[in-house]
């Protein structure tokens, strides 16, 4: 169960980040917003004009450094694995 609820929780982080980066729909929006999250102004401007799709794009080490696991918890999402660990212990 553990193997699972971790998997899934790797899932939808990554499809977190593709609806975040599917939503900056503009280029200048994405370059906006990676500055924002952190990234240096050359990382996000080629970041932010790449011709990927946005399945492959989400799981970028640039978008998994801007919109990390601490980020999107801070967001308000809840992450499977968290829970199991509270109801095992």
């Amino acid at each position: 169960m553990k193997t699972l609820l971790q998997t899934t929780d790797e899932w939808m982080r990554r499809r977190i980040r593709m609806i975040y980066w599917k939503q900056w729909k503009r280029v200048k929006t994405k370059f906006k917003m990676l500055q924002t999250l952190g990234i240096q102004k050359q990382k996000a401007w080629e970041y932010a004009n790449t011709r990927k799709s946005y399945w492959r794009t989400s799981n970028s080490p640039i978008l998994s450094k801007s919109l990390g696991n601490n980020t999107i918890k801070s967001l308000g999402f809840l992450f499977f694995s968290d829970y199991y660990r509270h109801v095992t212990a």
